[in-house]
């Protein structure tokens, strides 16, 4: 052993070991390695991101997985590294030039502002791998990728270059949903949806054949009316059946538009008469495919009207163009009225604006391998954690669209496409683009340019930051075409911890993807982490001011005592409400363990046994039976866990650590002993008890170590339970339990005894505390019918209680009124000459009777009188009946006291 320092320092201690858990290479896997493999990826965060509480719980479920891992034998992998994050780290960059520069991306041409980027990166890349390490992340951080490496580059352009020649890849002129701050295209996942209170517009369009006769419609976009090509109604609505196939006037610019009908009009929305712009709108689009109608864009990329026609509406934003189209139809007379409306409105996930559904030509693909994904997790070849994300996963499987895959970036993987430069307006506006393409030599589609690159010009999209996410469980262990020893031993992987809002960005395309190109799954189970809130039920972001920076709490509660903190109330399935007092309370459980220890330091040197040696048997032959209880308790927390591991419950298990470590062991186990820490106390006594500390805590370590990795490593070396050189992560967990020697029987009964005593001294102090002797020591218990073992542990249970003596007498004869408590170990008085004065004793709990009478008779008025149950919330009737509830047992115990003083 070497002393402890008498406070624990958490941040000097933990980068301590992070640093000697590096250089000795604890964290990096082993592929030839003939250990069985366990192998978990890192959800890549962003590149230039930084920790937030969602990375802290999602990446410490993860190193728990592994460190635990690693204890059972296993040869651990967790694979780490980065995302190029696409539309946020052009973003960013583009935001700094405005700012420090006033340029835009075009102001510098793409390999200039790439160039940026790449610095940008590598100034900030780095920030929250460090951010991980600081957390205590065991993962190997010599096989750290970033999805914008060559080697995994070419992976993504062969995934494309091969789904292409599938012909699930395509491009064509689609609507789709368009970011106006971000000018890309979004798939339909990166979009989400936000109840709005909008204005539903009702205007009337005049019949060119009948002048002064109107046909009334209803919109919420009057700004677009400049694209309206048509007006469709039902053709199931008999308002409607005698204007079809005439036509009536746009307003502005003015023109004949038809009457047509289409199954897809809602006849209860509305007027139930729909103005139709294809460029526009996902609904009015396929209307218009369907009835050969003319598609009129009247939007900028940036959200912005585009019709010279209208010159008062020309250039302005979308939503000021709302309001002057509203105002410009109510002067001409054609406004009707305008309503409140309630609808879902799409934000674009990133820039966080209203999407605008924008006619785009763009490219697609058709997902491969979804039987075999869906089947997957279905069947339960994937286990998902919790079970009731398998339905949404299905659910989402069944109602699959193609993915719009091209992003309108220059940060990114750009599309392996070459156009020849001759053909190149020919070809980028033709209205689609496949497979049959290929074969008329005008494009090229490959992982390299074509070799007479001058004559080509490559497409200037970038695909999708999810196109390269989804390759990620393989990708990251083989360069394209190999089968490397790592992806031999450790595809497909074991767990993925992730959050739920992914489910489809990420993890369903994964399983596609691994099937397609490894020919199986990509892991076996799926742990989908709880969404953090605050104590308010409110989602923590910066713009609410409830989102704590994760570095700060490390800085206060040390690592450790945040991800314990964060684990003991981390749910299985539900959302969790965050509270920083739950983190301090993190720190608090590191220094009870660490005082433990220190504790065990003041009894001095024992030297540990084998676990089957001839010592180790007489350790348990010379054990009472509060070690033997708290050694039982042991081999039960090591066996739970293992059930509780196995069904990824990690709330539960930091709850178990908890209880064990500060209500058992040193609430209970260590005050038990504490007389064998005396000098009073026989060389043998010391000894054993000792010993049992030693094993208990030595073990215990180990178990905790997943949790609190730090902390454990460096208690177990400063106690002697591993030495210099020597790794507790390292160490395997025992196979045996402690008690393995020892009969059920036998450990019942001693555990018995313990649990006799802990109760009866629980009560019996729940006995001085009534009698207002609580702080008194020398006081004197008498037990009349005790059990036959309670002599030899007699003086424990005055140490517990905290009394001068517990005496054993059958034949006692309390004197009337003196109090008496009915235990597990016999009819225990506690008298009370030379403590109190019963007369003033009496007095005082007359007093305390005549209290609470009134308090009573005020409750029963109140819950009598009908007025006030009436009027009450509901809450405030409930407490009301507790509170008399209260009162009655509190008054029936002073009367019995009162009773039993005489």
């Amino acid at each position: 052993m070497s002393d402890l320092p008498k406070a624990y320092e958490p941040q000097a201690v933990e980068a301590k070991w992070y640093a000697a858990w590096i250089e000795g290479k604890c964290f990096e896997a082993d592929p030839a390695s003939e250990k069985p493999a366990y192998s978990i990826v890192i959800p890549p965060p962003n590149v230039t991101g930084i920790l937030h509480l969602g990375h802290v719980l999602n990446n410490t479920i993860q190193d728990i997985l592994a460190r635990r891992a690693r204890q059972e034998g296993k040869e651990v992998l967790w694979l780490p590294g980065t995302d190029h994050a696409g539309i946020a780290t052009q973003a960013k960059v583009e935001r700094e030039l405005r700012e420090k520069e006033k340029l835009t991306r075009r102001d510098l041409g793409r390999d200039e502002f790439l160039k940026r980027v790449w610095d940008f990166k590598e100034k900030h890349g780095s920030i929250i791998i460090s951010q991980l390490k600081r957390l205590g992340c065991s993962c190997d951080w010599s096989r750290e990728r970033f999805t914008m490496d060559p080697a995994y580059t070419k992976w993504v352009s062969h995934v494309f270059v091969e789904l292409f020649k599938e012909g699930l890849i395509y491009r064509g002129k689609r609507i789709v949903n368009w970011c106006p701050v971000s000018l890309t295209a979004l798939s339909d996942e990166e979009v989400i949806m936000k109840p709005q209170r909008s204005k539903l517009y009702f205007m009337k369009y005049e019949l060119t054949d009948a002048p002064g006769e109107f046909l009334e419609i209803s919109t919420t976009r009057p700004e677009t009316l400049m694209g309206d090509v048509a007006v469709a109604v039902n053709p199931k609505d008999p308002r409607f059946a005698k204007y079809v196939g005439r036509t009536v006037y746009r307003p502005f610019p003015h023109a004949a538009i038809p009457v047509i009908a289409d199954e897809h009009v809602d006849i209860e929305f509305g007027t139930g008469a729909l103005k139709i712009t294809p460029a526009h709108d996902k609904a009015d689009f396929e209307i218009g495919i369907r009835h050969n109608l003319e598609i009129i864009d009247v939007l900028t990329p940036d959200a912005h009207i585009n019709c010279p026609e209208v010159a008062d509406l020309h250039g302005l934003d979308r939503f000021v163009a709302r309001k002057k189209a509203a105002a410009k139809l109510e002067e001409m007379g054609l406004l009707i009225k305008v309503e409140e409306y309630d609808n879902n409105v799409g934000f674009s996930e990133r820039a966080d604006v209203p999407i605008e559904p924008r006619i785009s030509m763009q490219w697609f693909l058709k997902y491969p391998c979804v039987k075999e994904a869906a089947d997957a997790v279905a069947n339960g070849d994937i286990a998902f954690r919790p079970e009731r994300w398998a339905k949404t996963y299905a659910h989402w499987m069944e109602n699959l669209q193609d993915w719009c895959i091209s992003r309108q970036l220059w940060w990114g993987h750009q599309i392996p496409v070459w156009y020849r430069k001759e053909k190149l307006d020919a070809l980028k506006n033709a209205e689609s683009l496949d497979m049959a393409d290929l074969q008329s030599g005008d494009i090229h589609v490959g992982t390299e340019a074509p070799s007479d690159d001058a004559n080509w010009v490559r497409d200037e999209d970038v695909m999708d930051t999810w196109f390269s996410s989804w390759l990620w469980p393989f990708a990251t262990m083989a360069d394209v075409g190999e089968e490397t020893p790592t992806l031999k031993k450790f595809y497909p992987t074991t767990d993925l911890v992730t959050g739920p809002d992914i489910i489809f960005f990420w993890v369903a395309r994964m399983i596609m993807a691994g099937f397609r190109f490894e020919g199986e799954l990509p892991f076996k189970n799926v742990f989908f982490t709880s969404l953090i809130r605050d104590k308010q039920g409110r989602k923590l972001s910066k713009s609410l001011g409830n989102s704590p920076d994760p570095i700060e709490l490390m800085d206060r509660y040390g690592s450790d005592g945040l991800r314990f903190g964060l684990m003991r109330i981390a749910p299985l399935g539900s959302d969790m409400r965050y509270d920083e007092e739950q983190i301090e309370g993190g720190r608090n459980f590191a220094n009870k363990l660490y005082n433990a220890c220190r504790f065990r330091q003041m009894g001095g040197f024992v030297e540990l046994s084998d676990s089957d040696s001839e010592e180790d048997e007489d350790l348990v032959g010379m054990a009472s039976c509060f070690h033997i209880d708290i050694l039982a308790k042991l081999d039960e927390l090591a066996a739970d866990l293992t059930r509780i591991y196995a069904d990824y419950r990690f709330g539960e298990i930091a709850q178990r650590l908890y209880e064990f470590l500060w209500s058992e062991f040193c609430d209970k186990f260590l005050e038990a002993v504490k007389g064998d820490m005396r000098e009073t106390a026989t060389p043998e006594a010391r000894a054993t008890t000792l010993a049992v500390i030693d094993t208990v805590l030595s073990r215990y370590l180990q178990l905790l170590h997943p949790y609190m990795p730090h902390l454990t490593e460096e208690l177990s070396l400063n106690m002697g339970y591993i030495y210099e050189g020597e790794f507790l992560m390292q160490a395997e967990l025992p196979e045996e339990p402690v008690l393995a020697g020892l009969s059920a029987e036998d450990i019942s009964t001693e555990q018995s005894k313990a649990a006799a005593i802990y109760e009866t001294a629980g009560r019996l102090r729940n006995l001085k505390t009534e009698y207002n002797v609580a702080t008194r020591r020398d006081v004197k218990f008498v037990v009349k019918g005790a059990a036959e073992w309670l002599d030899e542990q007699k003086q424990v249970l005055a140490q517990l209680v905290g009394a001068g003596e517990i005496a054993l007498d059958s034949a006692y004869e309390a004197p009337k009124g003196t109090p008496v408590s009915l235990t597990p170990v016999g009819e225990i008085y506690l008298p009370l000459e030379g403590l109190v004065d019963v007369e003033a004793e009496k007095v005082r709990l007359t007093r305390e009777i005549a209290k609470l009478e009134q308090e009573k008779t005020r409750s029963e008025a109140k819950l009598g009188n009908e007025s006030f149950i009436a009027r009450a919330p509901a809450e405030v009737v409930v407490q009301e009946k507790a509170r008399l509830a209260e009162w009655d047992t509190k008054l029936a115990q002073l009367r019995e006291m009162l009773q039993g003083l005489g």
